[in-house]
């Protein structure tokens, strides 16, 4: 017979959160990229330059764009499809992206 031993008790940390199911979400169409998409993202993002994207939740498949420059936001006031969305924010990145290189901001 072998020897019970006890459970390690947790020390410290924060508590594991349940994962929630079953609530609404939304994903824009997937649209492949390209080396040079990366290349612009990678060097905006190590810039303090961001892009992102949420979905209109009265409507039934469009989405507004952000654009975060260091602490500046600004929205896009165009929406976008789903299928014509990640290509727009791909041109947004090369945009910021040869706008920028040259001078750091």
């Amino acid at each position: 017979m072998g020897v019970l031993k006890d459970k390690p008790k947790r020390v410290a940390g924060p508590k594991k959160k349940k994962r929630q199911t079953g609530g609404v979400s939304r994903s824009p169409e997937s649209t492949p990229y390209t080396d040079q998409d990366m290349k612009h993202i990678g060097w905006c993002m190590k810039n303090k330059i961001s892009i992102t994207w949420g979905p209109r939740w009265d409507t039934e498949d469009l989405w507004d764009i952000e654009i975060k420059i260091k602490n500046s936001r600004n929205t896009d006031p165009n929406p976008y499809e789903g299928t014509e969305l990640m290509a727009k924010v791909y041109t947004y990145y090369k945009y910021y992206y040869d706008k920028y290189n040259e001078n750091k901001i």
